[in-house]
């Protein structure tokens, strides 16, 4: 497994390196992308020749996302509803900042919905919040929970090591952990990027 607790820069499409795994686990099988956005991995995971199923919870970004990406499967829809009904026996799931709004028991729901959907030896590609990430709401405002805060009408969530290991204690396999830089915003933004594999 890679494991690095320093920093390491982040390339704002940092899908690209795992590709390779992503292809040889996923082949003609779905990948799932949680929380597109204006589909900048989504476009990456389609000129890879993937069969990509993708959903944003917003109108306005899967609108874009379909113009960037108009031959993936593209729905409007919140991650606690079902997932989308095209996107069965799963290769990979990626979900690039997209977890982090939810109570701990909701949080721990959603990933034991995502091992269920994903096919034996099926990887997860993740993206949290972390700790350290002060520009970004780190230990401000009112906390709900450990590491999960609400400010401005706002409810989010922030990961350590010790999160993240719990989060993923049962029926996975950690590939990759490391703690992360991005410079794709104004701010640096302090991240985990997680890849974990199905296990059971």
């Amino acid at each position: 497994m890679i494991f690095l607790d320093s920093f390491a820069c982040f390339q704002i499409l940092g899908i690209n390196r795992w590709m390779p795994l992503v292809v040889e686990r996923s082949g003609e099988a779905p990948v799932l992308e949680i929380g597109c956005g204006h589909g900048e991995d989504t476009v990456t995971l389609m000129k890879a020749g993937l069969n990509v199923v993708a959903f944003d919870i917003s109108p306005i970004s899967v609108s874009a996302a379909k113009l960037r990406a108009p031959r993936a499967v593209i729905e409007c829809r919140d991650i606690r509803d079902p997932f989308p009904a095209a996107a069965t026996d799963i290769g990979t799931v990626v979900a690039s900042l997209s977890l982090h709004y939810f109570p701990w028991n909701q949080t721990i729901s959603i990933i034991r919905r995502i091992w269920e959907g994903l096919r034996p030896g099926g990887i997860f590609i993740c993206r949290l919040n972390s700790t350290e990430d002060h520009n970004f709401g780190a230990g401000n405002g009112t906390q709900i929970e450990e590491n999960f805060y609400s400010a401005n009408g706002h409810e989010k969530r922030f990961f350590d090591k010790t999160a993240l290991n719990r989060l993923f204690a049962q029926n996975w396999s950690f590939l990759s952990m490391e703690h992360m830089t991005s410079r794709k915003y104004l701010k640096r933004k302090a991240l985990w990027e997680v890849v974990l594999e199905k296990r059971g």
